[in-house]
């Protein structure tokens, strides 16, 4: 397996295993991947993922051994890793215990949330290589950066330490090595105490109104309101705090 899978509560992991190969992309991490995130969506107990690595590095980006071949590194829906173009729901938190360079930085941008240690760095070198950073990195970088630090990172194709990431933004959380998973799980568990549709409906309205005007932001906001009035867990939530116990989310 390129990819390991694991259910832990309501909360998924996926782990790339190819530790050998700097977990480099290939065509079985990308499938594999997809078919994981396929399981994820579909699963109604599943409400948070977190992706972490096996080994000293994050995701070293395309295994150029399986690109020189020929052979798709790329799914359909998911592009690369399976992952960057994959139309998710639900939240997803990278657990970054090791370089991130090139299409492995692509891979955390995908993510919602960063936890890193200081083993970790970021960068995409590809200009060293006369190619771009092609998997969403040039447009994601900046919204995730200052632009100016984004431009620079693109340009000189230089990375920054997770230390530099924290103070900009990217990352979230910064952890002792070795324990990015434990902090993962740490801020997963925060997030799936609350209603799974309104953490879900919550983070649509994140992405759908960045850059928007005000009032693109009100109408993204009241529609993606709508879907959480017709829930059972809305009238959970208030019925819980009237009861004066936790609420028990059902996710529909």
């Amino acid at each position: 397996m390129a990819v390991n899978y694991e259910q832990r509560g309501n909360v998924r992991v996926f782990t790339l295993d190819r530790p050998e190969a700097r977990n480099a992309v290939n065509h079985d991490v990308s499938s594999e991947m997809e078919s994981h995130l396929d399981a994820f969506e579909a699963d109604d107990t599943a409400w948070v993922g977190v992706l972490a690595a096996n080994g000293p590095v994050f995701s070293a980006g395309a295994d150029l051994k399986a690109v020189s071949s020929g052979k798709s590194i790329e799914t359909e829906r998911g592009g690369f890793a399976g992952l960057v173009r994959y139309p998710r729901t639900k939240p997803l938190i990278a657990a970054v215990d090791g370089p991130a360079l090139a299409g492995g930085l692509e891979i955390v941008l995908a993510c919602d949330l960063v936890v890193a240690s200081p083993a970790a760095s970021f960068g995409i070198p590809e200009v060293k290589r006369s190619l771009i950073a092609g998997a969403g990195g040039l447009f994601r970088l900046p919204v995730a950066l200052a632009r100016n630090v984004a431009m620079e990172m693109a340009l000189t194709g230089d990375p920054i330490p997770a230390s530099r990431a924290f103070e900009l933004g990217l990352v979230n959380q910064l952890c002792e090595p070795g324990e990015v998973i434990a902090a993962a799980d740490e801020l997963a568990g925060r997030i799936s105490v609350n209603a799974p549709i309104a953490v879900r409906e919550s983070r649509k309205v994140v992405l759908e109104s960045h850059g928007v005007s005000d009032e693109d932001g009100w109408q993204i906001t009241r529609d993606h309101f709508r879907t959480v009035v017709k829930t059972e867990d809305f009238k959970e939530g208030p019925r819980a705090f009237v009861e004066k116990r936790d609420p028990v989310w059902k996710g529909r």
